[in-house]
C-alpha cells in the first residue's frame, strides 16, 4: 500500500479531522513529513480530477469533505446528517464567549441581559464551549471559552479567522474593545424578547439562523450535509494551508 493510500482510506473512515502526526500511526512505515507528502498529492489529485470531495484543512486536522457547490444534491436527502440549528441566543451567547474569553457566567449575562445558564450547559454539551478556569473575583467564578471542536465547528484553522472586531455590530464592537461597558449584543432590541423565550431551548428551530451564519460553515460527524467551505478560501501548496472547513462529509 502506498502512504496515499493509507492517508487517504484513514481520512475516509474518520467522522472528525485528523492530524499528520495521528495519521503516522496509521502504519509503521509513515512519519509526519510522508504524511503531509502524502495529503499533498491527494489534494491535488482531487483537484485535477475535478472530484465531488476535497481534503480541508480544520483547525490542525484534515478531513475529506464534499464539496460545496454539490449541497443542492444533497439536501434532497433526510438521511445525510445535517449538524444542530442554534438558537438566536445561543448564537449570541457564543459569539460573546469566543471574542472576550475567558469570560464569567455573570459578566456574559450583564453583556446579553437575560440569564444564560440553560444555554452555557448546551453549548458545553455540544462540546463547542468549556470551562477553561476560574477568575479571580468574589468566589472565584468558573470562566468559559471556545474548545478545539468550535473551531472545526466553523472551518476556522484559528481564532485568529474571526471576523475583525470594527467588522461587527456596533455593541459587541464596544463590549469587546472596552471591558468596562455592558450592554446588549441587539441595540435596536435592549430587551431582547425573544432571546428569553429561547432562554430554555438554546436549539430552538428558528429559519435563518444555522451556524454557519455567524463566522463560517459548521461541520458534523455525518458523511455530508451538503454544505462546504467558504468560496472566497484560496488554496495553499502546502498542505496545511489547505481550504478551511466546510461543514460536510463524503
Amino acid at each position: 500500500m502506498s502512504p496515499e493510500q493509507i492517508v487517504e482510506a484513514t481520512l475516509f473512515a474518520s467522522q472528525a479531522p485528523l492530524t499528520p502526526r495521528e495519521l503516522a500511526r496509521a502504519d509503521e512505515s509513515l512519519d509526519v513529513k510522508r504524511v503531509r507528502e502524502a495529503l499533498t498529492t491527494l489534494r491535488d489529485q482531487y483537484e485535477e480530477n475535478e472530484r465531488s470531495f476535497q481534503l480541508y484543512q480544520l483547525g490542525d486536522g484534515f478531513q475529506i469533505l464534499t464539496r460545496p457547490e454539490f449541497a443542492p444534491y444533497l439536501e434532497r436527502f433526510d438521511s445525510i446528517p445535517r449538524p444542530p440549528t442554534l438558537s438566536r441566543a445561543a448564537l449570541e451567547t457564543l459569539s460573546i464567549v469566543a471574542y472576550r474569553q475567558p469570560i464569567g457566567r455573570i459578566e456574559l449575562e450583564e453583556i446579553r441581559g437575560v440569564a444564560s445558564a440553560s444555554v452555557l450547559k448546551t453549548l458545553q454539551d455540544w462540546e463547542l464551549v468549556s470551562i477553561v478556569g476560574r477568575g479571580e473575583g468574589l468566589g472565584r467564578p468558573l470562566l468559559y471559552g471556545t474548545t478545539p471542536h468550535f473551531l472545526d465547528h466553523f472551518g476556522l484553522q484559528s481564532l485568529d479567522e474571526l471576523p475583525r472586531p470594527e467588522d461587527l455590530p456596533i455593541a459587541l464592537v464596544r463590549t469587546a474593545s472596552d471591558p468596562t461597558i455592558r450592554e446588549p449584543i441587539d441595540e435596536a432590541t435592549p430587551e431582547a424578547p425573544e432571546l428569553d423565550r429561547d432562554e430554555d431551548d438554546a436549539t430552538a428551530d428558528e429559519p435563518g439562523l444555522a451556524t454557519s451564519e455567524i463566522v463560517g460553515p459548521p461541520s458534523t460527524n455525518g458523511r455530508s450535509n451538503g454544505a462546504g467551505p467558504p468560496d472566497d478560501r484560496t488554496a495553499d501548496p502546502d498542505p496545511e494551508g489547505a481550504p478551511a472547513g466546510p461543514d460536510a462529509r463524503i
